[in-house]
Order: C-alpha cells, then structure tokens, then sequence
C-alpha cells in the first residue's frame, strides 16, 4: 500500500506542471485524497482535496481558481494541475489518504525566473 507522486519540476512564473500521485496496493477512489504542501520555512498546508462522490473538491484560498484536483480510477491515480504558478508556490507537494494515514515521499516544486 503506496502512494508515489511526480511530476515537480521547476518552472518559471505563469507557468504550469501537473502532479501525479500514482496509488497501489488499494483503491484510491473508495477514499478522500489530499494533497498538500510544505514550502522552505513554512507550516504544511492543505492545498486541495477530492471526496469519493464525484465533483466533491476543497480547494485553499491560495489556490483557488488556479489549481484543480482530478482522479483517474481506471489508472488508481490522482493530479494536480497546477496553472499560473508563482514564486510562493513553491515547496514540497506530497498527497495523502488521511483515513490510511498513509503519505506519498512528495515532489519538488520551484517556481522561479
């Protein structure tokens, strides 16, 4: 039972990446999904997550607008899409089952000129 992301990268300002967050060893679509991120000299904060009933998100403010949170089940993963990137975005983004109690190692992602 794992979680594993990728997709971080450094980029530049106005930019976009999006993240994955590959589950195996269970269903991911049978729990909610989070992602949050921990960026240098910060408190980890929840960015986004996704409920088991379609279209049931929770974006934070920061992002709002900006980012969306999607599920495919047929690949048991989840993503993050992240568009008009800023400097502030910048930190370890790591997705989690919260009712697992169970972690992804997380991805790096820089935004900057």
């Amino acid at each position: 039972v794992q979680l594993v992301e990728s997709g971080g990268a450094l980029v530049q300002p106005g930019g976009s990446l999006r993240l994955s967050c590959a589950a195996s060893g269970f269903t991911s679509s049978q729990y909610t999904v989070s992602w949050f991120r921990q960026g240098p000299g910060k408190k980890r904060e929840l960015v986004a997550s996704v409920g088991t009933e379609s279209g049931d998100t929770y974006y934070a403010d920061s992002v709002k607008g900006r980012f969306t949170i999607s599920r495919d089940n047929v690949k048991n993963t989840i993503y993050l899409q992240m568009n008009t990137l800023q400097p502030a975005d910048t930190a370890m983004y790591s997705c989690t089952v919260p009712t697992l109690t169970l972690w992804g190692p997380g991805t790096q992602v820089t935004v900057s000129s």
